[in-house]
């Protein structure tokens, strides 16, 4: 009885993971019954008065969101892919943390995208796929590289963050609140995956995931 105990308190977070995981694909298929995530933090945006745009100021705060959005997923995908191939169970723990966090930046941009009158990308099921994939892969490389390879997204996702913050029309606060937190958040998280024992990438690497980075966000901004 205590060995069969033990197994299903070692299989607990692997259970949640697997769960979170066909939560999101039935969400990315257009399951409605799957679509609204639980957060732990309200939105920094709330209880902030919606800001008059213009036609050309809320499409551009959208397609920005819309980036943001699809940056989620794929954090989502990333971390999601990490964990399940994760070698440890504390590396598992910090990648299933941080995924709850970025949840919460999710579910902020799909907000603020329906309150500018938005969709999200159609290509978000394309790029959850293969942040799935290339997460998992990631992790078969070792804690290491894995954690590594997070403190390298991390980076890149704050460049274009703060990016965001200049270009967002000045009037768009409830935007600017919401990115200006998440921001606070990939930075910590990019720290703490060094300080977990992440390995450190060169620059050539770094300079590859930026390229690769802008195929989303030069194809979300608009689909």
């Amino acid at each position: 009885m205590a060995n069969t105990s033990s197994s299903r308190r070692s299989l607990s977070s692997l259970d949640r993971l697997l769960s979170r995981v066909d939560r999101r694909l039935r969400q990315l298929a257009g399951d409605a019954s799957s679509s609204h995530d639980v957060t732990a933090r309200p939105s920094p945006a709330k209880g902030h008065n919606e800001p008059a745009l213009s036609t050309r100021e809320r499409d551009h705060a959208a397609g920005l969101m819309r980036v943001n959005h699809t940056g989620e997923v794929c954090a989502q995908a990333l971390y999601q892919g990490q964990a399940l191939m994760a070698r440890s169970d504390d590396t598992r723990q910090k990648l299933l943390s941080a995924a709850q966090e970025e949840a919460d930046h999710l579910a902020w941009c799909e907000s603020r995208l329906q309150e500018l009158d938005a969709e999200p990308s159609r290509l978000n099921p394309l790029f959850y796929a293969a942040s799935f994939a290339l997460g998992a892969a990631t992790a078969l490389a070792g804690d290491k590289v894995s954690l590594g390879f997070v403190h390298a997204t991390e980076e890149r996702v704050a460049t274009h963050l703060r990016d965001h913050l200049k270009a967002l029309p000045g009037e768009d606060r409830k935007s600017q609140l919401i990115l200006q937190q998440m921001l606070a958040d990939e930075e910590r998280h990019g720290e703490e995956a060094l300080e977990h024992g992440g390995e450190e990438f060169p620059r050539p690497v770094k300079d590859v995931m930026t390229l690769a980075s802008q195929v989303m966000t030069r194809t979300t901004y608009w689909i």
